[in-house]
């Protein structure tokens, strides 16, 4: 029979060859038996689902039998010595001509697969050793084997270990050496992302992987750099790894057509992976995933499944008279009860669209050519991108085969070297992995190429970086292991002793690792916020519990010049690092302060750092505003001047002018002059508080105080647009502009002392005292209320500079000259004014306009 096993004709193989079946679940020994009894005939064959599981067992079969005598046989590579006894294979690939004693097929309960299980199939019922043929796989298959394989003999294994189900467990929570399984690409990397950001970081395993990339993810997590896996249901097939617990994220997944509830048998196959040798292991659900049902859970861990109905066939003696007819053969229909023909493959498919290419069909004439074009179609379609790029390359490759004998160098080369790109992220190295699959494949197979064995090496090697980058990729996305280390030891029982230190750059380690950097008491990570952060942060204040204390009696010691208060922002350094910023306190002198985020262990230790920041705020602010302390202390030796210096220091420096305050008898405002503090037409002011910093000072002050907004102002400006200032401390406004309280006072004094008696002109100066130009001068005087015009009539012909302004005599001043002088007659008498005063009518309708 075409593609039948056969066997030698040796002495000792006269007796019957076996076929046996070892059937059971996950965790049996089922491969660990195979490879057993392969090893103990001349020569065997063994043929896996996965690539991966081939490479996998064919290094392990080196081990024991050396290199020279083990093949490995898939679609993309081959390695074959001369004296090869024993291969390791994909079922795909097993070499059909070659006889072999022993032949065996794991997993064959996926023929039941409506996409590979026709292959499954056909090796069930035409590959057989000479000696011994052994199928593994689930019980599930069993009464199917019995029916298609007459006298098979079938050997029940029991799984080693128990498995029970724990149910629905949060990710955050799920316990450590857990894999948690979902069914699509982006679902596992939206799991790894929350894996990596609550425990450190996970392996990542997808069918995608080539072998060597699956091989770092799987020594990642086997050396327990990370404690968690995310991998797609391939760990199901044959991954034996030190996993206890296995939590599905989904338990529905896409089958190619549509999506579907995952079967219990499968949930099984996947969720056995749990527990290895005798340990025994557990399942649920986890992330959005919904518990499983009480009849589900009961299956899983009974291992009780309904018998697999049906097996996908398709034909395997083939017509290749021409392609016509290979398509017809092709879809010939099942001959027994129990097969049925599988979803049309992708090989299938490419033949259909090449048949329909006239030039394909112009070259491909009798059985030599249609049997070419049907291993090109069988070219797998790795790089699935939905479109007819597959069916074109295949077309390219098929028209090379016949009308130049092989695949061109260049060819290879071009494609190849596209290929070898290590740059790029996940997706964009497994699609070049993807492509260069495709390579492997070609240049495997011998008969095509002139140079086989060289490209098949060159291949290798590109996959080997691709491999390595995508590992990488992995790695740095997917593992933090900082997080991984730190996380163990602060859940462990001896979380307490961490090891850890600070640098004198202030760089915390601990384990090792760098967790960030103190900066006076804060300490500052690179991980902005979530769980990453807490963790790191909990670690860190683990290390600066000796930390933290040293540097609080640091900062007691310090002398005051070791601090500063920036004006512009309220924020008070220590050598030159910020520890907090000045916010509202008692009263406008008296602010508190408000300390940065910092590892304080208990509140004695903030409250001592508070004291001291404290201490060496009231002690600056003093020394800025020792003009108004100063001034403050005449009161208490002028009992008259108690009121205003008490208005002058509760306001900051600056008091509204009060009417009683312009009846001020002239030695007391003389006494006043002398320590510094004017009374101005608008304000009672302290003169020397208008140096630049103490400005600053008492604007930051005055805004912290009623919680408005502070922008300083330049130093040196006397003037500003009012929309810049508006609301500031110590500026006034004068129509659009804003003047300084001080510049402003003492012009409007000099003006009125210079119209006592009779108008003058206004100073050459005074725009330029005031801060403004020429042509604003008459609207800042109107908004300050000074009665002026110009001092020539206006000339239509006039052009040049402004004319100079004549300044008018105020009323309002004269009368507040005669009240003054009223209230300084009726002192002297000790005599109230009449109420019929013309000084009392001028007195009340002064009052009255001020206010």
């Amino acid at each position: 029979m075409k593609g039948a096993f056969h066997g030698t004709s040796s002495s000792h193989h006269t007796m019957p060859a076996s076929i046996r079946a070892a059937l059971g679940p996950t965790n049996t020994g089922k491969t660990h038996y195979a490879l057993t009894r392969m090893m103990a005939h001349s020569s065997g064959i063994i043929g896996f689902p996965l690539r991966l599981l081939a490479r996998e067992n064919y290094e392990r079969l080196v081990k024991i039998k050396g290199e020279r005598h083990v093949a490995l046989i898939t679609g993309e590579e081959k390695i074959v010595p001369p004296g090869a006894r024993w291969f390791s294979c994909t079922v795909e690939a097993m070499p059909l001509d070659r006889k072999a004693e022993f032949v065996a097929i794991d997993e064959i309960q996926l023929a039941s697969d409506p996409d590979r299980g026709h292959v499954f199939t056909d090796r069930l019922l035409h590959a057989r050793g000479t000696v011994e043929t052994l199928f593994l796989g689930a019980e599930t298959i069993r009464p199917l084997l019995q029916k298609l394989v007459p006298g098979i003999e079938i050997d029940i294994r029991t799984r080693l270990s128990s498995l029970a189900s724990t149910g629905h467990t949060k990710l955050s929570r799920l316990p450590p050496r857990s894999a948690i399984v979902a069914f699509s690409m982006s679902e596992v990397y939206a799991l790894a992302e929350v894996i990596r950001r609550r425990r450190g970081g996970c392996a990542v395993i997808m069918g995608q992987l080539s072998p060597r990339t699956r091989n770092a993810q799987v020594e990642l997590y086997q050396n327990r750099e990370v404690d968690y896996l995310v991998a797609t249901d391939a760990i199901g097939m044959g991954l034996n790894m030190d996993v206890d617990h296995v939590a599905l994220a989904q338990l529905s997944k896409f089958d190619g057509t549509a999506p579907r509830p995952l079967f219990p048998q499968e949930i099984a196959q996947i969720a056995g992976r749990a527990g290895r040798g005798m340990k025994d292991g557990t399942f649920g659900t986890t992330a959005d995933c919904p518990p499983m049902s009480t009849v589900l859970v009961e299956a899983v861990e009974q291992h009780r499944f309904d018998p697999i109905q049906r097996l996908y066939w398709r034909n395997h003696e083939l017509d290749f008279t021409n392609p016509a007819n290979l398509l017809k053969s092709l879809t010939r229909p099942p001959p027994l009860r129990g097969l049925t023909a599988g979803r049309v493959a992708s090989d299938v498919t490419t033949l259909e669209s090449l048949i329909l290419d006239p030039d394909i069909r112009e070259i491909a004439r009798g059985k030599r050519a249609t049997a070419l074009l049907w291993d090109v179609c069988q070219i797998p379609d790795f790089r699935k991108l939905g479109d007819d790029s597959h069916t074109r390359l295949c077309a390219r490759l098929y028209t090379h085969l016949v009308k130049e004998g092989s695949v061109p160098a260049n060819w290879m080369e071009g494609h190849i070297r596209g290929l070898a790109k290590t740059e790029g992220d996940i997706d964009t190295l497994m699609h070049r992995l993807t492509g260069v699959r495709v390579c492997s494949y070609v240049a495997a197979r011998t008969e095509w190429s002139r140079h086989s064995a060289m490209w098949q090496e060159r291949a290798r090697e590109v996959e080997d970086q691709l491999s390595d980058a995508l590992h990488e990729r992995l790695t740095a996305r997917f593992v933090d292991r900082r997080a991984t280390t730190l996380l163990r030891r602060l859940d462990s029982d001896g979380d307490r002793t961490l090891l850890s230190a600070v640098k004198p750059d202030g760089e915390v380690l601990v384990e090792g690792h760098s967790i960030g950097r103190i900066l006076g008491f804060t300490l500052e990570t690179d991980v902005a916020s979530g769980p990453d952060r807490q963790m790191i942060l909990r670690a860190g204040r683990r290390a600066l519990i000796h930390e933290i204390p040293r540097r609080i009696r640091l900062l007691q010691e310090a002398p005051d010049t070791a601090f500063r208060l920036d004006i512009t922002t309220g924020n008070v350094f220590w050598d030159e690092i910020p520890l907090g910023r000045l916010a509202a306190g008692s009263s406008l002198l008296r602010p508190t302060i408000r300390l940065f985020p910092a590892e304080f262990s208990d509140t004695v230790q903030k409250t001592l750092v508070e004291t001291r920041l404290l201490a060496v705020v009231v002690h600056f602010i003093q020394t800025e505003l020792k003009a108004l302390h100063r001034a403050y202390d005449l009161a208490a030796h002028e009992p008259g001047l108690r009121a205003i210096l008490h208005r002058l220091r509760d306001d900051g420096g600056i008091t509204d002018a009060l009417p009683e305050d312009h009846a001020l008898s002239p030695a007391l405002q003389k006494k006043l002059r002398k320590s510094g503090v004017e009374i101005g037409r608008f304000s009672v002011f302290c003169s020397a508080l208008f140096r630049a910093r103490p400005l600053a000072l008492l604007g930051l002050l005055h805004a912290l105080h009623h919680g408005t907004p502070f922008h300083p102002t330049p130093p040196g400006r006397v003037s500003l647009p009012w929309r810049q200032i508006a609301g500031q401390f110590g500026w006034i406004r004068a129509s659009d502009t804003g003047l300084r309280l001080d510049i402003a006072e003492r012009c409007i004094a000099e003006l009125h002392h210079r119209v006592l008696h009779h108008d003058c002109i206004a100073p050459p100066d005074l725009a330029s005292r005031l801060g403004v130009k020429a042509d604003a001068l008459p609207s800042v005087l109107k908004g300050l209320s000074i009665t002026h015009q110009p001092a020539e009539p206006p000339s239509p012909t006039h052009a040049g500079p402004p004319r100079p302004l004549m300044i008018l005599k105020d009323r309002r001043a004269r009368a507040s000259r005669r009240r003054r002088h009223a209230h300084e007659s009726a002192n002297r008498s000790g005599q109230p004014m009449r109420p019929d005063s013309p000084f009392a009518a001028l007195a009340a309708l002064r009052e009255k306009v001020w206010r």
